[in-house]
């Protein structure tokens, strides 16, 4: 019986692990479009080599295409990051309702700031045991609904 309710606690504290890296899949997802942009308009910079290997000017079909490619790109790059604020303020909001600071610390620096568990003990002053320790604690405590937990996958 410990052990099917020990599972149930792992399983619920990795989907809360899942919903709190949410929001550094948005940062990696706006950095890796931030890298692709300046790559698009690079191509668009360089004249195309056709197929008897001269380099040859874009012409008007071309300059349409990469317009389209960029414009999406940017479209996508403002959507990504509206949709990380609107994740951080819902993670940072359920961070402040844990009653300890030392375990809204601890999700905070893990979790928003992405920094390593060493990092973290430095920063707080403790013993990398003694944050794993308020780490636990805070996930036990930290909320999510299963519809949260949908959105994440």
């Amino acid at each position: 019986m410990a052990r099917i309710e020990e599972n149930a606690s792992t399983s619920e504290n990795d989907k809360k692990k899942e919903y709190l890296r949410s929001y550094g899949k948005h940062v990696r997802r706006i950095r890796r479009i931030e890298s692709e942009i300046p790559e698009i308009r690079a191509m668009k910079v360089s004249p195309s080599l056709s197929v008897d290997g001269m380099p040859h000017g874009s012409d008007k079909k071309d300059l349409s295409g990469y317009a389209a490619e960029l414009d999406d790109m940017e479209r996508e790059l403002m959507e990504e990051r509206y949709q990380r604020v609107v994740k951080y303020r819902d993670i940072d909001k359920r961070i402040k309702r844990l009653k300890s600071e030392n375990e809204q610390d601890v999700l905070f620096y893990r979790y928003i700031k992405e920094l390593d568990w060493w990092e973290i003990a430095e920063k707080m002053r403790y013993s990398e045991r003694q944050i794993h320790r308020f780490h636990g604690r805070a996930l036990a405590h930290f909320e999510i609904s299963e519809k949260d937990v949908s959105e994440c996958q």
